[in-house]
């Protein structure tokens, strides 16, 4: 499980849920009321790719997480089975990138001496896995319904002939951001604690009914749960909370940069603004900035090897928290806490 595999299914969701090109079918028949589809089709564009912005984030990070948690514990599964002289487990058992090194026994022998069962068989790891299934589904939907409504109240009362520069777009884009970001549910904050509603969106909460949890979870599945529970305390984390920050910073800024072509200054607007670079110099319409935010769902949740995944991938802080989240877990006495 790669998020290269997963982006098509997170594309065609948000496409399904925000369809778009319904809207401009029906505005090519120049229907009477055109003025409320274009309204419509203001709200779900801006909505449709800053949705997208935050869920392949998410899935970055979140898929980044559960590999690396994964791949610890079959550093101990492995180090045990050669403690105690069998064959090894294969590492290969879950798929995609795992930071770490999974050669070399553990120091502490007596718990690896002391371990019997494996503590991410294959299909723990394949149950553990499918709760990414909830940022594809029900957290999407809920994003989408958050999303929404803060880009109808700063898009909302804004007409379509109003012209707007990329600084402006930026701003708007920041103010979007503060009201989703800082979007609190009572009744939900009141049974997290401090914990982001961004986090909601990633996975269930522990009081959700277990087969929400993960596909055909029950509570004999201890394994997987434990897995589950330790996930959710790793996205609480300040750590987790800061990379995700930053995540989403670096998504919007490429998500602006792909925009930005589109605001190249005419020679006329250099000469009278004199400055080629100027960000304030061009200014369009919002009625030709829809189709063109419209569009970058296609950049942001593109299957092949994109500027915009590849930029969160190759983060250091990324990195980073990856090794730690992989050293925490391969770790004999962090599992005993």
């Amino acid at each position: 499980m790669t998020v290269l595999s997963m982006l098509p299914t997170l594309k065609d969701a948000l496409m399904h849920q925000l369809n778009s090109e319904s809207l401009t079918s029906l505005l090519k028949n120049r229907p009477p009321n055109k003025l409320e589809i274009w309204e419509d089709l203001k709200i779900i564009s801006f909505t449709r790719s800053i949705v997208a912005v935050y869920s392949t984030c998410m899935l970055v990070v979140l898929l980044r997480v559960q590999l690396n948690i994964i791949g610890g514990y079959i550093y101990l599964d492995n180090a045990a089975v050669c403690k105690n002289g069998t064959s090894r487990f294969s590492e290969e058992q879950t798929s995609g990138e795992v930071t770490g090194s999974n050669s070399g026994l553990s120091s502490s022998g007596d718990f690896l001496s002391e371990q019997k069962t494996p503590l991410a068989p294959p299909e723990v790891q394949q149950q553990y896995l499918s709760s990414i299934q909830h940022l594809l589904g029900d957290g999407l939907t809920a994003l989408i319904t958050v999303v929404k409504q803060a880009v109808q109240k700063i898009f909302g009362s804004i007409s379509l002939k109003h012209a707007l520069s990329l600084l402006e777009l930026e701003q708007k884009l920041k103010e979007i951001r503060t009201l989703v970001e800082q979007n609190t549910d009572s009744s939900h904050s009141d049974k997290t604690g401090s914990r982001s509603l961004l986090c909601h969106y990633m996975m269930p909460d522990e009081e959700n009914p277990l087969a929400t949890q993960a596909c055909g979870l029950t509570e004999r599945d201890v394994a997987t749960i434990k897995l589950l529970n330790e996930t959710r305390d790793m996205l609480e984390s300040p750590d987790f909370s800061t990379v995700l920050s930053t995540c989403l910073n670096r998504g919007f800024s490429r998500l602006l940069d792909n925009m930005a072509e589109f605001f190249r200054p005419t020679e006329q607007d250099v000469c009278q603004s004199g400055s080629i670079n100027s960000l304030s110099s061009v200014s369009l319409p919002l009625a030709k900035i829809i189709p063109i935010i419209n569009g970058q769902v296609h950049s942001v949740c593109s299957e092949t090897p994109s500027h915009f995944v590849q930029d969160l991938l190759m983060m250091e802080q990324m990195k980073d928290f990856a090794a730690n989240v992989y050293e925490a877990f391969s770790t004999p006495q962090q599992l005993e806490k």
